[in-house]
């Protein structure tokens, strides 16, 4: 049995899942590029999270290394949990590390989803991700291709990564959108889109929580999760750390949050 979700419970994608969740980004090696340095731990720290701390919300990206996080997830957690949710991202390309381009080209895309069903070795992607919308491709064929592969059965849910309320609104004429996932933090906290995504009632997951550990260091994280949770019963931290006492110390700091 895991432990009880810190910080309670949200429904994403048709699940109820941990309102905290984890981040894998940083279960690469540096400039999120290639294989962490410790696969091992990497691979405690995922299990550490499920297993120990009740946390079923992973979120991850075929992006993260490129595609070392997925093998790592396949790696430490499958057969997955019914009650875990696995969310991927797909439309971004890594050239070199450091380096993030967006790519919604609907063949590229379609690609992306099959590579990442066979790295996580799943029937489905329960909550897909279009990681970045690209400038270049019109959004009614990125958004097309997605919900094709949707009615196909491979994607479950869909979501949208660091948008605009304009996006927002665009993208939801055509389709449900499961969540939205930008960078929003007690340093980075104007972000209009997570007042719309309240009054749409849509999960907005919020990365960079503790804005890559810079709010942390000095008094921990207690402070910035307390924050970031406080702004409504919507809003899903998913910090991201390779330590499994830092995993410890941010479970820790929302023990007892729950809303």
């Amino acid at each position: 049995m895991s432990a009880t979700p810190p910080a309670g419970t949200i429904t994403i994608a048709g699940k109820t899942v941990s309102r905290l969740g984890f981040g894998t980004m940083r279960l690469t090696g540096p400039g999120t590029w290639g294989d962490p340095i410790d696969r091992d731990t990497a691979l405690s720290v995922l299990r550490q999270a499920v297993h120990t701390h009740g946390i079923t919300h992973i979120d991850t990206a075929d992006a993260y290394g490129p595609h070392t996080v997925e093998y790592l997830i396949r790696e430490a957690l499958y057969p997955y949990p019914e009650h875990v949710l696995i969310a991927t991202k797909v439309g971004l390309v890594r050239p070199a590390p450091g380096q993030w381009v967006p790519l919604g080209n609907p063949f590229y895309l379609r690609a992306c989803v099959e590579a990442s069903l066979r790295r996580l070795k799943a029937d489905r992607l329960e909550l897909c991700y279009l990681h970045r919308i690209d400038p270049e491709v019109a959004l009614d064929d990125q958004i097309a291709v997605m919900q094709a592969l949707q009615d196909e059965g491979k994607i479950g849910h869909i979501g949208l990564s660091k948008v605009t309320p304009e996006n927002i609104r665009r993208a939801g004429k055509d389709l449900t959108i499961a969540a939205v996932q930008n960078v929003f933090n007690s340093t980075d906290r104007h972000d209009d889109a997570a007042e719309l995504c309240q009054n749409l009632n849509i999960p907005y997951v919020a990365y960079r929580p503790l804005d890559a550990g810079t709010l942390a260091r000095v008094n921990g994280p207690a402070a910035p999760l307390h924050w970031l949770l406080a702004q409504g019963p919507h809003i899903v931290p998913i910090p991201s750390t390779s330590q499994p006492h830092h995993l410890d110390e941010i479970v820790a700091a929302v023990q007892g949050d729950a809303v």
